[in-house]
């Protein structure tokens, strides 16, 4: 008797050690996915910053373009799919020549974390465009609210979906009859 209690305790302990060596193994991995995240989403935010300051990010010192892999994948709206560096410069350039600054609200974002080198990013801007300034939620249809949509391999943008209004200062009123300008 005594040695059926002692193999019944005996198995419950092994069966203890394999469940705790088990949950540190899926701690571990959960620790490994939040770090390969945060990275991840530090790479966003020197993107993010690096338009905010005109190039070149405070944070990282990164130039805007280096945040980008040499074959990575941009869209934009009204622009469509920029296919590597030289289309993703002239994209930005076209695009940024419209702009005479813009301010992201860091505060604000929504990450949506996916475990994968996919997430998405939403939040909201004001800015002055060259046809006049935005600000999110002034008035309450116009620009200033976007989401973003990343791919960060290795360090770096592989694809960045950018999904926004691009009629920044609201002036595109008339096709819309719900807008009263």
């Amino acid at each position: 008797m005594t040695n059926d209690i002692e193999n019944r305790d005996r198995r419950k302990l092994m069966i203890g050690a394999a469940t705790l060596t088990v949950a540190a193994g899926a701690g571990g991995a959960a620790v490994a996915q939040d770090t390969a995240e945060d990275a991840r989403k530090a790479v966003a935010e020197s993107y993010l910053k690096a338009l905010d300051a005109g190039g070149v990010s405070p944070t990282t010192g990164l130039g805007l373009f280096e945040h980008f892999t040499q074959d990575a994948e941009v869209y934009f709206p009204k622009w469509g799919v920029a296919r590597g560096m030289d289309e993703i410069v002239q994209m930005f350039s076209d695009v940024g020549g419209t702009l005479k600054g813009i301010t992201h609200h860091y505060d604000g974002f929504n990450w949506y974390m996916t475990g994968t080198d996919r997430f998405v990013v939403e939040g909201t801007s004001e800015g002055i465009h060259r046809d006049g300034p935005w600000m999110a939620d002034d008035p309450k249809w116009g620009a200033g609210r976007w989401c973003d949509c990343f791919e960060v391999t290795d360090g770096k943008i592989s694809r960045l979906f950018i999904y926004l209004d691009p009629d920044y200062a609201g002036k595109d009123t008339e096709r819309y009859n719900w807008i009263t300008a």
